[in-house]
Parts: structure tokens; C-alpha cells; sequence
């Protein structure tokens, strides 16, 4: 009887009308959605290092070339220069705007959003984990001074949207170091932990106080080849294939067996533009989302490179980064990311492939399974990870 209420119910009704108004609408709300990307101007600050020169050409095949202006404190950066779409030019629109710009100069910034009528600004200009403890009054003051001028600016309403990059280094010596979760001890003991803190408090509070929508993530180290590593403590995860291509030896400056989070550079671009351009009552967290990766130590992966470099030799000399390795988490849980705005990086091993494919052309295969199998034989990784290791085993390299 229900079933047949059902069907009398909706004799009547034009499901080919239903469908058709159902498609109008979808494309009105997809030519809203381009119409509204197009209104949006970014600034890209500190856009010439690793995170920023791969961000700046994602986001300008989003909103195209001129509405994603890329700022440097060099006015002529070889970094900025020889990238494709990050260039130093007077013909701006044909190769996308670049501002030099100090991350410390409130004024200037201002003069730059008004100008330009910036909507969003990513701020990434930052002193990293090793070169802080080297410079410490000047990294105390880049990383936080110049993200609260930025604050003070959003506060002003002066533009709608903030991502501002936080990292692991906010952890410490008494935080669980396995699947560390979002919500726990945070007692970190470097310079650049302590201001990455100092941060995340800072945007919870401009939040909450005066309603700024800043978004935030807690990367790993980050492995990716296009650009020189910025002087942090995860650099090795880099170096070490650029070494075993000119020298075939690699000199670590941690031990064989620290075991630290990484993640592939277009897996950590795609996150943090889908934070930013999800709805803002999906972003529950104004202090930092955790964002998993993979976890491998220098010994996997020069056991790695020697199967295919077999001359490949790697030697241990710890310095003062170990001490900064041991203070920061062996995995990392990002259950809240994924439920809150469904991020997703099944793709996190493809670090591996580009990273050798790019750097040892001459190679057929590469056999993920080594690297991983720390994470393969581990409890402690979360399920997606797991699947996302056993669909890929193996690569092809095309030479």
C-alpha cells in the first residue's frame, strides 16, 4: 500500500522537467562559483620558497594568471626568475604579477591590498626549523610579527581570507610521537615551534574575538624536487637524491633510524587550497588542522637508492638537528581534517616516483615497498594510508 501511495503520489510529476531544471541549475551555480573565483585577487607572501613557487602556479590555474600576485622580499631571485609562472617582469599580465615585498612591512602590505584589491592572502614567509635556531631574535620576529600585521589587517576587514602555514615542530619532547593527535600536549623546545605556537594561538584568537576566517595546517616535512630545501630539519628526504645522483654518497644529519612525517608537495598544494576554498562552517579548527603523511627514516630510503644506484653509500654524522628530530612526532592523526572538510591523500606515495623519476631517468622501476613497509607493518597508520600503499606497488618510469 505505501508503495503504491508512493507511485500515485508522483504519477504526475515531469521527472524530465525535474531533470532539466536540475541541470539549469547546476550550471547556474557553476558559472557562480567561476564568476566568484574571478572576483577573487590573492597574495602570495614569501612566494619564491619550496611551498610557494609550486602554490603560486596551482592557484593561477584556478583564477588565472593575473589575480594571483606572488611577492618576495628579492626584488631579482634567481628562484622567482627561473620559474615559469613566478617571474620578475614588467609585462605582468603576460606572465602573472610579482611584488617584491618585506613580510615585515605593515605598511607597504597595506598599500599592496588596497591597490590591488587583494581578497585572500597566503602567508608563507618564514624562518624554518634549522636556520631559526642559527638567527633566533630575527626568526622570532618574521614568524610572528609578520603574521600579526596580516591578523591586524583581516581584523580591519580589509580582506576576506587568511591561510597561514603551521607545522609539527609545535609538538614536543612529552607529546605522544605515535599518531599524535590534534588535541593534545604541546611543549615545543625550538625556536620555530615555539613561534609556530605562538601562531596558532594568535589565529584562534582573532577568530573567535573578531571573527577573521584564517585557515591553517600543521605540515610535515615536505619532499619535493623544484626548489632547493629551505633550511629545515626534514631537508635530508631531499638532498639525499640530488647527492646520489652527483656524488653517490649522501652525509645525514640524522640517525639511521629517526622516523619522521613527510608528504609529497602536490598532495600538501591540494590541501591547502581545498581548506581554502571549502565553506567557512566546515573549518571547525582556527588553530591548525593536523595533516598526516608518511612516515620513513634515512636508512629506507638509502637502501632504496642503492638497489638502483648499487655504488650509492650513505654515512651518519648527527648535528644539532637531531635533537630537533627527537622532539617531533613519528605519525601524525588527521582524523579531524578528513571529517571536517574531507581531505583526502591517497596519492601521498607518488613522492617516491617524482622524486626518482625526475632525478634517475635511467631507472625502470621503482619498488615503493621498501620504503613503506614501515608504515605497511605498523598498527599505528590510519586505514586510508594502508590502501593507498597496497594499490601501488610498482612504477614504470618512461625514459
Amino acid at each position: 500500500m505505501k508503495t503504491l501511495f508512493i507511485l500515485q503520489r508522483y504519477k504526475s510529476v515531469d521527472f524530465f522537467a525535474l531533470a532539466i531544471k536540475h541541470i539549469i541549475w547546476s550550471i547556474i551555480l557553476y558559472l557562480c562559483k567561476i564568476e566568484n573565483q574571478l572576483k577573487e585577487v590573492i597574495l602570495v607572501i614569501g612566494a619564491s620558497g619550496q611551498v610557494g613557487s609550486e602554490l603560486v602556479t596551482a592557484l593561477r590555474k584556478i583564477y588565472g594568471e593575473t589575480n594571483v600576485i606572488a611577492s618576495d622580499i628579492h626584488s631579482v631571485n634567481p628562484k622567482v626568475r627561473d620559474h615559469s609562472t613566478i617571474i620578475h617582469s614588467e609585462n605582468v599580465e603576460a606572465e602573472g604579477p610579482y611584488i617584491e615585498l618585506n613580510a615585515l612591512d605593515k605598511n607597504k602590505i597595506y598599500d599592496v591590498i588596497k591597490k590591488n584589491k587583494i581578497t585572500q592572502i597566503y602567508l608563507l614567509a618564514a624562518m624554518l626549523s634549522a636556520k631559526s635556531e642559527e638567527n633566533v631574535e630575527l626568526a622570532w620576529r618574521l614568524n610572528t610579527l609578520s603574521l600579526s600585521n596580516i591578523l591586524q589587517l583581516a581584523e580591519q576587514k580589509l580582506i576576506k581570507k587568511l591561510f597561514w602555514p603551521s607545522s609539527i615542530a609545535v609538538f614536543g619532547h612529552t607529546t605522544p610521537k605515535i599518531l599524535t593527535p590534534q588535541y593534545t600536549i604541546m611543549e615545543p623546545n625550538t625556536v620555530y615551534g615555539i613561534s609556530k605556537l605562538a601562531g596558532e594561538r594568535w589565529c584562534e584568537y582573532y577568530n573567535k574575538k573578531y571573527n577573521v576566517d584564517v585557515r591553517s595546517i600543521r605540515y610535515p616535512g615536505l619532499i619535493g624536487w623544484r626548489t632547493d630545501p629551505g633550511g629545515g630539519t626534514t631537508d635530508y628526504a631531499v638532498k639525499i637524491f640530488h647527492k646520489a645522483i652527483l656524488h653517490e654518497k649522501y652525509e645525514s644529519f640524522l640517525n639511521e633510524d629517526t622516523a619522521l612525517p613527510m608528504m609529497y608537495m602536490p598532495d600538501a598544494i591540494r590541501a591547502t587550497i581545498e581548506l581554502m576554498e571549502t565553506q567557512q562552517e566546515n573549518v571547525k579548527i582556527r588553530s591548525s588542522y593536523n595533516l598526516a603523511g608518511i612516515s620513513f627514516t634515512p636508512k629506507q630510503i638509502a637502501t632504496e637508492i642503492s638497489k638502483h644506484i648499487p655504488n650509492f653509500e650513505i654515512s651518519y654524522k648527527p648535528d644539532f638537528r637531531q635533537e630537533i628530530a627527537n622532539s617531533w612526532p613519528s605519525s601524525i592523526d588527521d582524523a579531524n581534517a578528513q571529517y571536517d572538510w574531507g581531505i583526502q591523500l591517497d596519492d601521498l606515495f607518488l613522492a617516491v616516483r617524482e622524486e626518482l623519476g625526475v632525478l634517475l631517468p635511467h631507472l625502470l622501476s621503482v619498488d615503493l615497498y621498501i620504503i613503506c613497509c614501515a608504515s605497511l607493518n605498523s598498527d599505528s597508520w590510519p586505514g586510508p594510508r594502508i590502501t593507498a600503499i597496497s594499490k601501488i606497488r610498482k612504477f614504470a618510469v618512461i625514459t
